[in-house]
């Protein structure tokens, strides 16, 4: 098959799970002997359309139309000539036979429609809320509380402004929701348009669906694990301290404040190290900077060879995130790694971690109940140990990608049909 991968930003510019999603993807597929292509809107600054050939012979096309603002990103939703006709001239090169959206931020939806004129399928993988939540996470910018959905787009409004600092303006917040319903209008008919909608968990798929979107249309496949770089793990001396871990980004909706006030208290026995990438929010990193008790570490940002070498060397992974997940990979690493995870009971994790058999979950956003969750791998000793023999195997890679390639060859025949 040829197959066209169309995703928002991609690695090494912009790192995080749909980058490594899209690239662990695309390489396997093509390790499978499909012709694989990537684009993207390059964020770093450049000139027009490039395209360059990763590892197992994957071609990235990188188009640039000008430096991205906050604003612009929310307007390209509705026009961006130079990115659309960048992505045409791909298409009229490449000739995929499919095309996988995996996220369309930043970019045209015309984009699809011009996919739908030339009768080439899509899917699309629900990588988060974006494609109903212009912030993508469900979490209001003016309260930081969790946001049901759009109500009467209102609310939303209300978002746009909180970000763009101006949450007292309130007369314009009718004229502003409707660029947000039209927003939804023209993103939910592309979803209309696709032959399959990928929900990473059960809890993505009742989500959308209660928004409305086809539960036809929607398929679970639950995201494999690339553990080409897994580290066999280094067992302990009886008198090191228990060190718990968080790995992923440093910002506020990840709630690695809660978790540093929950381990302010706890002064001996234990060490937490934090892993993240500290350039992306400084002001956020400072106050947890401030958080941190004597028995906190800060690795700054890792590698991926280095994630699974800490991984390696810490016995739980904590994460206390704000809002709702969507799949999370740092579970599935911390899993294989073999070490159980404590994770907020909030949406996607709440499934993933078993509660006592493979981890702990632990209400969001309290820190109380939190350090209490923590507190108990001192207080029995044998806790860890019976957690980590909870701990299942997890979906690989390979499982995954042949369950998509399924889907792809299912969208093919319907077309076919047409």
């Amino acid at each position: 098959m040829k197959i066209l991968h169309l995703v928002h930003q991609y690695l090494p510019e912009q790192v995080g799970g749909t980058e490594f999603y899209t690239h662990w993807v695309a390489h396997r597929l093509a390790r499978r002997n499909h012709q694989v292509d990537i684009f993207y809107r390059r964020y770093a600054s450049g000139t027009g359309l490039n395209s360059r050939y990763d590892d197992d012979g994957v071609r990235v096309w990188a188009a640039w139309s000008g430096e991205m603002s906050p604003n612009k990103r929310f307007m390209a939703t509705f026009r961006q000539n130079h990115i659309f006709d960048a992505f045409c001239r791909v298409v009229d090169q490449v000739d995929p036979e499919l095309v996988h959206i995996q996220h369309l931020m930043g970019l045209p939806v015309a984009v699809v429609d011009y996919l739908w004129q030339r009768n080439i399928p899509f899917i699309i993988t629900l990588h988060d809320y974006w494609w109903v939540c212009a912030n993508a996470q469900l979490l209001t910018n003016y309260s930081g509380q969790l946001c049901n959905g759009p109500q009467a787009y209102l609310n939303c409004a209300r978002c746009a402004l909180a970000r763009a600092g101006n949450p007292n303006l309130w007369p314009i917040l009718p004229a502003m929701a409707g660029p947000l319903a039209w927003r939804n209008y023209l993103l939910r008919r592309a979803m209309t348009k696709a032959r399959k909608l990928i929900a990473p968990t059960r809890f993505v798929r009742d989500w959308y669906a209660a928004y409305g979107v086809s539960t036809e249309k929607l398929q679970v496949i639950s995201h494999g694990l690339d553990t080409s770089l897994s580290c066999p793990r280094q067992e302990q001396k009886p008198e090191a301290p228990l060190r718990f871990a968080y790995i992923w980004g440093l910002s506020r909706q990840k709630g690695v404040h809660v978790l540093l006030e929950a381990f302010y208290d706890i002064e001996e026995g234990a060490e937490l190290w934090i892993a993240g990438d500290e350039s992306t929010d400084p002001d956020y990193v400072s106050i947890l900077r401030n958080l941190a008790s004597p028995g906190v570490r800060f690795l700054g940002k890792l590698t991926r060879g280095a994630v699974w070498e800490t991984l390696a060397q810490v016995d739980v992974v904590v994460m206390p995130s704000l809002w709702y997940e969507t799949f999370s990979f740092i579970v599935s690493e911390a899993f294989a790694a073999g070490a159980p995870v404590v994770a907020s009971r909030l949406g996607p994790l709440a499934d993933r971690v078993n509660d006592g058999v493979d981890g702990l979950l632990a209400p969001p956003g309290d820190p109380q109940a939190l350090q209490s969750a923590l507190l108990r791998f001192l207080q029995e000793p044998e806790l860890l140990g019976r957690l980590q023999e909870g701990i299942k195997q997890v979906r690989t890679l390979d499982d995954h990608v042949t369950e998509i390639e399924s889907v792809y060859r299912a969208a093919l025949a319907h077309t076919a049909s047409l």
